[in-house]
Parts: C-alpha cells; sequence; structure tokens
C-alpha cells in the first residue's frame, strides 16, 4: 500500500520516501526534512499514533495525514486532537488522496507566509501600533519619533479612516508625558455652544441644561497630551477663542471671566484639506498656522498596498485574540481581493472586513466567501420594499439610503456624504436622527 501511494504520489510531482513502520520512518525523517506524512495507524514497532507524537515532539513543520479503515475513525479523530492535519479512509481513491496532500501543502504554505509576516510585525513593521513597512508609513514614523521627544503642535492630515488617532496616540505613547492623559475630542456634529463647553469648559447656569461645573477638554488633558480631531469643523466664531487658548495657555470657561492656565500638548487632526478651507474662509489663516507647527500626512491605504498583508495578519491576531480562537489563515485569493481594493473607509474598513469574517465563520480560513460584498462585486440591491411588500415611510427609506451609503464608503463620511449628494454637516444631523453612529 505504501508502494502504491509513493507511485501515485510521484506521478504527480511529488518527491516520495517509504518506509514499512513507524521507527523506520523516524529514521527516515533524522536525515531529510518533508512537508507531509501520510501514516497508518495500526503497524508494528511504532504505530501511527505513537509517530504522530514524536514528529510534533520535534517541533518541525511536518503536517501528519493519518490513515485508517472504517471501524477506527474515532481513533482518527482523535489522532487530529492531537496535532495530525488530516485523515482518509484507507481505500479512499488515488484523485482524493492527490487532494488532500495538495490541501495540506497549501495550508502549510498559508502557515509558513503567515508566520514571515509575523515576524515583520515584530521586527520591522511599525511602531507602538502602528503597521506598515511601506516607504509611505516609513516616513511617518519618522516624523513621529521626531515630534514624540519635544511638545511641539502638530498637525495630523488624511482621509478618514487611515489611523490619525492611532498616530495621535503613538505620539503621546512615547513622549515624556506618557503616563499623564491623553484626551481626544471630535470636533464635528456638535453645535457652537455644546463644543465651547467640551473645549473650554462651563460654570453651572451658563446655560440651558447646565447644571454643574464642567472642566473641558484642555483642563482634562493637564500635563499631558490634547488631540482635537476633525478641527476644520470648529465653527469660524469658535476660531478666535480657540486661537486665544494656544497663544495664551489659557482657557475661559463659559459662564465665567476668570481665565484658568492650561498646560498640554496640543494635536489636531483633520481629513479636510486646509490650505482650501483657508483660502475659502471658512478657516482662520491665523489658526492655521499655529496648529501647522509639524504636518504629519497619513497615507491612504491605496497608496501603500504592500502594508495590506502586515494589516492583515495584525488584525488576525488581533481579533483571534478577541474572539478567543485560533488565528485564521488567508486563503491566497482572499488576500488578492483585499490587496487590490481601493479602500475608501482606508484601513478601518479593511478592519472591519477582518472582524467580519470572525463574525461570520466559524473557520480557520478566510476566504472570498466570507468577505463583504463591496469586494467581491457580488450583487447589491438598495431593499425599498418592507417584509411584508410594502413601501416604506420617507424617513425609514431615508435611514436605510443613508446606511447603505456609509457601508458602501467602508464609514468615510466624506465619501457617503459626497455619494448622497449632501454636506457633511448635514449627514452628521442624519446618522444622529436615525442612530446610525458606530
Amino acid at each position: 500500500m505504501a508502494r502504491t501511494l509513493a507511485k501515485n504520489l510521484e506521478r504527480a510531482g511529488h518527491a516520495v520516501a517509504h518506509a514499512p513502520h513507524g521507527e523506520a520512518a523516524l529514521g527516515v525523517l533524522e536525515h531529510e526534512s518533508f512537508d507531509v506524512v501520510l501514516t497508518d495507524l495500526r503497524m508494528p514497532v511504532l504505530d501511527g499514533m505513537g509517530l504522530l507524537r514524536a514528529i510534533h515532539e520535534r517541533d518541525t513543520p511536518t503536517a501528519v495525514i493519518v490513515l485508517t479503515g472504517y471501524g477506527t475513525i474515532e481513533t482518527a479523530v482523535e489522532a487530529m486532537k492531537l496535532g495530525a492535519a488530516d485523515y482518509l479512509i484507507k481505500d479512499a481513491r488515488p484523485q482524493e488522496v492527490l487532494l488532500t496532500v495538495d490541501r495540506t501543502l497549501k495550508l502549510q504554505a498559508l502557515e509558513r507566509e503567515n508566520a514571515r509576516l509575523r515576524r515583520e510585525i515584530g521586527e520591522s513593521a511599525g511602531i507602538g501600533e502602528l503597521v506598515g513597512a511601506s516607504e509611505a508609513m516609513q516616513g511617518v514614523y519618522r516624523l513621529v519619533d521626531a515630534v514624540s521627544q519635544n511638545k511641539s503642535t502638530v498637525l495630523i492630515s488624511g482621509e478618514s479612516g487611515t489611523g490619525k488617532e492611532l498616530v495621535a496616540r503613538t505620539i503621546h505613547e512615547r513622549s515624556p508625558v506618557a503616563a499623564a492623559p491623553f484626551v481626544a475630542l471630535n470636533c464635528a456634529g456638535l453645535s457652537e455652544t455644546l463644543l465651547d463647553s467640551q473645549l473650554f469648559g462651563h460654570r453651572r447656569g451658563a446655560f440651558t441644561g447646565a447644571v454643574g461645573d464642567h472642566d473641558g477638554v484642555f483642563r482634562a488633558a493637564a500635563g499631558g497630551t490634547l488631540l482635537l480631531d476633525e478641527v476644520a469643523e470648529i465653527p469660524l466664531s469658535l476660531q478666535a477663542k480657540f486661537l486665544r487658548a494656544i497663544q495664551e495657555r489659557e482657557v475661559t470657561p463659559l459662564g465665567s471671566t476668570r481665565p484658568v492656565p492650561v498646560d498640554v500638548r496640543l494635536i489636531a487632526a483633520t481629513n479636510r484639506e486646509m490650505d482650501t478651507e483657508v483660502r475659502a474662509g471658512r478657516f482662520r489663516a491665523d489658526l492655521y498656522y499655529r496648529l501647522n507647527v509639524v504636518h504629519i500626512e497619513v497615507p491612504p491605504l491605496r497608496a501603500r498596498r504592500d502594508d495590506i498583508p502586515l494589516l492583515v495578519t495584525h488584525f488576525i491576531e488581533l481579533y483571534s485574540q478577541r474572539y478567543r480562537v485560533a488565528p485564521k489563515r488567508i486563503a491566497p485569493e482572499a488576500l488578492a481581493r483585499l490587496t487590490s481594493h481601493d479602500w475608501p473607509g482606508n484601513v478601518r474598513e479593511l478592519q472591519n472586513a477582518i472582524e467580519r469574517s470572525f463574525a461570520l465563520s466559524a473557520s480557520d480560513v478566510i476566504t472570498e466567501a466570507v468577505l463583504p460584498p463591496a469586494l467581491t462585486g457580488r450583487a447589491r440591491r438598495f431593499p425599498l420594499e418592507r417584509s411584508d411588500g410594502s413601501l416604506p415611510t420617507l424617513d425609514e427609506a431615508e435611514g436605510r439610503l443613508i446606511a447603505a451609503a456609509l457601508a458602501e464608503s467602508g464609514g468615510n463620511k466624506n465619501e457617503a456624504a459626497r455619494r448622497l449628494g449632501i454636506d457633511r454637516q448635514r449627514l452628521y444631523r442624519k446618522i444622529a436622527k436615525y442612530g446610525l453612529g458606530s
């Protein structure tokens, strides 16, 4: 039987050696390395279970496929619990044996590639939680390293989902004040009064609903780092007060006339073209120059496709821990899909795609079937009718349309607003109205 298997595998292009029992097989393995071992379970001298244990004790990358009769399938299942890659019934057709061997070899290749990518992530593919080995990201790392050791104001620009907040956190965590607070505030979608209160604080009774004093984020981040995300959304009428806070290093809470000194390292982030905002008169030039002391531009994911395999491996590790399962492998065709996609939602969209594979599938391999429809080109239809066939209300239809636009844009609100033909502020109001915020 061993000779017959060997001939069939050799005809298929494999290099094969055969041995009469487990002990002889171990002797062959002493002198040569093999990708796959096919072994019977019942053998003289050393049986298949003993051979399986011996191979795993050596900690080699060799995969073991066990051959079993119909009466010993339970033993084969036990062998898989001990680390066997697969099992075959002894009278399996030659083509079935070849397919099993080829599948095992492909999985081994995936494991080796994933291990290589994990090593790269650990060695030179990022700093802190930032992942990427591309030249574009190396430039980001150099700037992060440079500004981490001082308190210069930093402006981080980049599309939604590129990881601007992660860059800011990395700067803080590598700085001398890493033990101090890191406070982040998204300036978009807030009314002027609420944003004023969030930034500078308020005193009790300053406005309707102000039932107590509130410090604001400048004071909450005292001694540490304050990140103001989407800083271009600060209303023009509030920008003068913001500029004074930066220049004088003091804030005046709403309802108070007494300024309070503050000591924070300020980082601002935006997905807008700030030069355009200044020219259009929507953002003060003097405030822009105060913020733009050091500029870090985070590249979109489509501009650093070489980083996608590294990011995929990083997110697989992340979600295997979060879901408490073994790390999944990524099938070559699925990785090709991920690498060729344009990623309008950038790294955030990629992260969501990997988490989706953990949430929807128990398989240990990520295939094209579990990728989002936007990546695979599967037909999508906007659901106009209700499940009972009746038409939805206007509000229902609008909510579904906005949800669909956000999904198709990978969570990129600028892109979703563009597709819907509305401005960003209106989109934020609609998201709040229909409870579509994350």
